[in-house]
């Protein structure tokens, strides 16, 4: 798989009696046997404040990779996709609870992520031979 973009943003209200502006969303864009797919990952906003509960960061940005603050939202589409390789079928994910988000983020070797975000910026893309590999694995 040939990852091409990851990245996130807030949604803003686009009219005054929705509720776009409690949620984040957060995309990846692959491409797999030729075919270019775009996965959207939709998920309540306020997950982010609990971040230092599922993942070994404080705040946001979690990290900079070549000058790039990355944020949780850059990151949520890639490590749903990782912990779940059946998301590559799907365009959009809904996740509005807070257990559901946070079993994405378990046994994620988080070390291994900014590599991705190099990649991306100095080849413009990554590629990802098996989610094993961002998996931590058990002893």
């Amino acid at each position: 798989m040939l990852i091409k973009n990851c990245s996130g943003f807030e949604l803003e209200k686009e009219k005054s009696n929705t509720s776009e502006d409690f949620f984040n969303r957060s995309e990846i864009t692959f491409e797999e046997d030729g075919v270019e797919k775009t996965l959207h990952v939709l998920y309540v906003r306020y997950f982010e404040e609990q971040l230092n509960e599922f993942t070994p960061f404080a705040s946001n940005p979690i990290f900079v990779s070549v000058g790039r603050e990355v944020e949780l939202k850059d990151i949520v589409a890639i490590v749903c996709l990782l912990k779940n390789p059946g998301f590559r079928h799907r365009k959009r994910v809904y996740i509005n609870s807070l257990a559901e988000f946070a079993s994405y983020f378990q046994h994620i070797d988080f070390d291994k992520l900014p590599a991705i975000f190099e990649a991306l910026k100095n080849q413009k893309s990554f590629t990802l031979r098996s989610p094993l590999e961002y998996i931590v694995q058990p002893n």
